[in-house]
C-alpha cells in the first residue's frame, strides 16, 4: 500500500499546517498542486483564497481560507465580502 503523495516520514503537511494566523507563498507551496503562476490567476478570478497586502512585496492569505482550498478546490468561491480588491499602487496585474 503507498503512501498519499504529500506524506513525508508519516507526517502529513496539511494536517500539522495551522488553522489559525497568515502565511506567505514560500509557507504554502509545497501544499498547493499548481505553480505561483497559476495560483495568482485562481485568486484573481476568486478560485483561491484572497491575498492581504501590506506592501507592495508584502502578501499574505489565511490559513483557514487555505485549508478551506484544500478541502475542496474545484468546488471553492473566495469571500468578496470587506476584500479590498482595488490595484492601485501596485502596478500592472
Amino acid at each position: 500500500m503507498s503512501k498519499p503523495k504529500n506524506v513525508v516520514n508519516g507526517i502529513d503537511p496539511i494536517q500539522e499546517f495551522p488553522v489559525e494566523g497568515l502565511s506567505r507563498w514560500g509557507d504554502i507551496k509545497h501544499l498547493i498542486p499548481v505553480s505561483k503562476e497559476k495560483w495568482r490567476q485562481l485568486i484573481r478570478d476568486g478560485y483561491a483564497p484572497p491575498v492581504t497586502r501590506l506592501g507592495i512585496r508584502c502578501s499574505f492569505q489565511s490559513n483557514r481560507e487555505i485549508l478551506r482550498w484544500l478541502s475542496d478546490p474545484l468546488n471553492y468561491r473566495a469571500k468578496t465580502e470587506g476584500v479590498d480588491t482595488s490595484s492601485e499602487g501596485l502596478g500592472p496585474a
